[in-house]
């Protein structure tokens, strides 16, 4: 599966932080259910590899990735975990060698067309615009568009379920990131049929 792929599976890409590991697989698997398979676990808090692993394991139909990459080491643990893409903040040296050596597919994040085309000339043509709406939003995104047609991007940062759709809608946008889809208070109340409605919401963005 491509990185395109993955970016095409789910019209949202929750941005995860597992503060309880109990909590990994059932909010996995009530994403799932509600038709959002593509899952990025962060490296935020100290049960990042762990829930990665878990999910990986347990969880039939997810696609695990791990975000908040910044450090060349987590690469290969990530992989080792189940991470099947990565995804990034920013894009340096050391991380462009660790995704080729790791063969994790990454997904970089930018925020000007300069480092739009800096991270396309190493190879890379799926982006992170981020944060998304502090760069310039659907403005930015329809005006990369005409000087690189080739790009495609998964804006994240300011996006929520009554934007989202807008964003979807630029012809260069695959899909979004988001937290909207993992709210702590129902995590915490272990409110899974609350979060499977909210990616059942999340999934009809994209008919």
């Amino acid at each position: 599966m491509t990185l395109l792929d993955i970016m095409r599976a789910s019209p949202v890409i929750p941005v995860i932080a597992i503060d309880d590991l109990d909590h990994a697989v059932p909010l996995a698997k009530a994403l799932v259910a509600g038709g959002i398979k593509v899952l990025e676990v962060t490296l935020r808090t100290q049960y990042g590899l762990p829930a990665i692993k878990a999910i990986a394991e347990q969880v039939p139909g997810a696609i695990v990735g791990v975000g908040t990459l910044t450090k060349a080491e987590e690469f290969n643990a990530a992989r080792d975990a189940g991470a099947v893409f990565g995804v990034s903040p920013g894009l340096t040296e050391n991380l462009i060698v660790a995704a080729k050596t790791s063969g994790l597919q990454l997904l970089p994040g930018v925020m000007t067309p300069s480092e739009v085309m800096a991270a396309r000339e190493v190879g890379f043509r799926q982006l992170k615009l981020f944060p998304a709406v502090p760069a310039g939003g659907i403005g930015m995104l329809n005006a990369i568009a005409g000087p690189l047609p080739d790009v495609t991007f998964c804006p994240t940062g300011g996006i929520s379920q009554s934007n989202a759709a807008d964003f979807l809608a630029c012809k260069n946008v695959a899909c979004v990131g988001g937290s909207w889809l993992t709210p702590k208070d129902l995590m915490q109340k272990g409110d899974w049929a609350g979060i499977t409605a909210l990616a059942s919401a999340a999934s009809a963005l994209r008919k």
